[in-house]
Formats: C-alpha cells, sequence, structure tokens
C-alpha cells in the first residue's frame, strides 16, 4: 500500500525522490537547448514517441519535467505539461484541441485576458457562449450538439464569483464535454478541481504556486477523468503511438507547447519549483489576513461592498465553504460614491500598487482603469465592475500592519 504524504512533506521531496545526480534535493537547471544520442535510433525512438527522453527543449526538458511531475501531484493528476504564463496554457489547451466549427461554453466573469483570447478565437471561426456560471442551468441552457468544452474558474477576479463547479462537472461527465478548470485563483492547496469531474486544470503559476513575483509560468494537468478515446478531435498519428489515457495530455504538448513555442524556461521552471515548496504556509496566512481585512473594509464607513467569498454577505459564502479548504487571497471593495479611488491608493504605505496576484506582499489595483479598461463601460458593468473598484490580492504581512495601512489610508479620504 502506498504511503500517502501529506501536501508539503509531498512538494518538498518531490525531487529529491526522483534522486538527482550526486544526490542533489532539488533538481538542477538545465539550460541546454539540445540533447545528443550515441545511437540514432535513440533520438528517432524518442521523436516517434517509443520512448522517453529529450531531443529538443521547446517541448520541455528535466528542469521542467521536474516541476510538471511537482503539479501533477499537486493535482493528484495524470500528467503536466508547463508553459511559459499562465495564458500561453490556455492558448494552446484551445488550440490544440477545438477545430472550426466546434462550440465552448465558457463562464462570463473570466479574467479580462482570458477573454480577450477567446475573442481572438471567435475572430477565427470558433464559437463561443459566455454565461454566468453560478449556476449550472446556464451552462445546461447554452449547451449545443456541437460543443466541445466548458471553461470555468474557480474564484473570478476580481468580483469573486464562484462558479457551479460540481453540478457543471456532473453535467460534463453526463454530456461527455471537455471540463476545463482554471484553478489559479485557489490553487490546487485550497481546491482540486479533479474532486468536481473536471477534465484539465490550468494553473498560472506566476501567482500562488510561484508565490514570489519573481518568475512566469503557466502549466495544464490531465486529471485522469476523461476519456480521450471518445473526443473526436485526437490527431491519429496520436492514436497509433500514445496510450489512451495520454492523448489529451500529449497533443497538448505536441500542437501547443511544439508547435505554439509557449515553453517555460528552466531558469522560470526552477524558481517557480523552489516557491511552492512554501505554497501551503503562505496561503494559510494570506488567507487569514484576507479574512479578517474584508471584515475590516465590510464594517468601514467609506467602503459600500466588499467582495470576498469568506464573507456570509457573498452571494456563494456556502459554496465556497463546500468547495474550497480556505476562500484564498484574492479580495476586491468598492469605495463609496465621492471618494477618490487613485488619492486613496496613493495614501496606502505598505500596499503596493501592483497588477499582480498571490505575491507575498499586498497588492492593489484600480480595476475598470487597468486590467479591465479595455472591455469597455458597458461590459464592466455587466460584469459588476464599478469605476471605484480596488482588487486586492493579499499578502502574508503580519495582519495588524496591514489593517492599519487600509486605516490610515481611509481615515485621510474623508
Amino acid at each position: 500500500m502506498e504511503d500517502k504524504k501529506g501536501f508539503t512533506t509531498t512538494i518538498l521531496h518531490s525531487d529529491r525522490l526522483l534522486k538527482p545526480e550526486f544526490g542533489a534535493l532539488h533538481q538542477p537547471v538545465h539550460t541546454s537547448v539540445t540533447w545528443g544520442f550515441d545511437d540514432v535510433q535513440g533520438l528517432v525512438n524518442v521523436f516517434q514517441n517509443k520512448a522517453k527522453g529529450y531531443a529538443y527543449s521547446r517541448q520541455g526538458n528535466p528542469t521542467t519535467t521536474a516541476l510538471e511531475h511537482k503539479i501533477t501531484q499537486m493535482e493528484q493528476g495524470k500528467s503536466t505539461v508547463t508553459f511559459s504564463t499562465g495564458m500561453a496554457a490556455i492558448t494552446a489547451t484551445i488550440q490544440s484541441l477545438i477545430k472550426a466549427g466546434d462550440h465552448i461554453i465558457a463562464s462570463s466573469y473570466l479574467f479580462g485576458n482570458s477573454r480577450s483570447i477567446m475573442q481572438t478565437f471567435m475572430d477565427l471561426g470558433l464559437s463561443f457562449s459566455f454565461v454566468d456560471a453560478t449556476s449550472a442551468d446556464n451552462i445546461k441552457a447554452a449547451f449545443q450538439e456541437n460543443t466541445r468544452m466548458v471553461f470555468v474558474e474557480t474564484i473570478a477576479n476580481p468580483a469573486t464569483q464562484i462558479a457551479d463547479l460540481t453540478a457543471i462537472g456532473d453535467f460534463c461527465a453526463e454530456k461527455g464535454l471537455l471540463y476545463v478548470v482554471d484553478n489559479t485563483m485557489t490553487s490546487p492547496y485550497l481546491f482540486r478541481p479533479a474532486t468536481v469531474k473536471a477534465s484539465l486544470v490550468i494553473n498560472s503559476l506566476t501567482k500562488y504556486i510561484g508565490g514570489h513575483g519573481d518568475a512566469l509560468g503557466g502549466s495544464v494537468t490531465d486529471t485522469g477523468n476523461f476519456d480521450w478515446t471518445t473526443f473526436p478531435n485526437i490527431a491519429a498519428i496520436l492514436r497509433e503511438q500514445i496510450k489512451p489515457e495520454m492523448l489529451g495530455i500529449t497533443q497538448i504538448r505536441k500542437r501547443g507547447l511544439r508547435d505554439g513555442g509557449g515553453t517555460l524556461s528552466p531558469e522560470a521552471a526552477h524558481t517557480i519549483s523552489l516557491g511552492s515548496e512554501t505554497l501551503a504556509l503562505r496561503l494559510e496566512k494570506a488567507c487569514y489576513n484576507a479574512n479578517k481585512l474584508a471584515n475590516y473594509l465590510e464594517n468601514h464607513d467609506m467602503v459600500s461592498k466588499v467582495y470576498y467569498p469568506g464573507l456570509k454577505s457573498h452571494p456563494q459564502h456556502q459554496l465556497a465553504a463546500d468547495l474550497f479548504k480556505l476562500n484564498g487571497g484574492l479580495m476586491s471593495f468598492s469605495l463609496k460614491d465621492g471618494i477618490d479611488c487613485f488619492a486613496f491608493l496613493n495614501r496606502l504605505k505598505l500596499v503596493v500598487k501592483s497588477s499582480n496576484l498571490g505575491d507575498t506582499r499586498t497588492l492593489a489595483i484600480p480595476v475598470a482603469h487597468t486590467i479591465f479598461f479595455e472591455l469597455g463601460a458597458v461590459r464592466r458593468a455587466e460584469m459588476g465592475i464599478p469605476d471605484s473598484m480596488v482588487r486586492l490580492s493579499v499578502g502574508i504581512e503580519d495582519t495588524e500592519d496591514l489593517i492599519a495601512d487600509f486605516s490610515q489610508a481611509l481615515e485621510a479620504s474623508k
């Protein structure tokens, strides 16, 4: 019987148990672009998927493979492919698996760049329906005979809507649909999409998994829940060469990574791998801080609304409690009318004005003027994003210092 270890223990010892040379505790950084073979048949076997190995590092190398192994363990999946960014992972997934004439159902609350790349695919002829994913009934209503994929996020950025993940998973399983869940805002420590029948899990490794704002990366993990033999868009040559359970992830690696070229550098992979070791520790503190800060802001007379799943006032508060280990470090709030959003942000001394998420430091950004500016006022209104909304990525600072900073900035804004 397998001796199963806890989340952090597994991550900490993942590289070491793969036995890197000289007893190294971490997989070393392999910077080689190409790989030599004593026998040309070995090179041919790698190209023809008959043997494991490396031929050209655009498709990966030992350093990215070690990180992929670690992400797979975190998500308790079958296999993972890493990319240069989370957006590269999303783009490659759709590019690799969807064909002209196919239809995708996606959450209407998707992050702006995710929505933007889907608009690009729409311009190229793919069909999308964007629906309120907080209810699976909306997914069901959008279903068409040519629907191939459902794409949702766990917690939406920035207004924190939560998809009806379990019911959507049941519907996708019933209809044989690819169920893609972006797990970035929760990370595999707070939630594993495999438990709600997700087929593929996407993570922006730049965010909580890397955790320190020092490396870009993304990943796609196959959970093992989907029967790829039933999926019509798998290339015939792969069906001849690859085990059935590896068909989808291999096609993503071949058509998405190899052909798309969004390769994760070995240096970034190593940095992300090191950062991931403290994922659980960081998220425990970030979630604690976010909960305290959300309650403070909700009770402040200069704040009109707080968007955080940990609050009982959140529309999906109970759903979040049922699904997630903790409520995450993402939150937003709206200032009351008449308060200058920019002036307030500029009064923050500890909090960094920045666009990233999942950093150890608390970051703040005015949503309507930055990350959702290109959507326009009408679309922002449809998504419930007022001009006064401030998005926070809550970090691991001492809680009292964090609340004190918001307190002084709010008081000075009166």
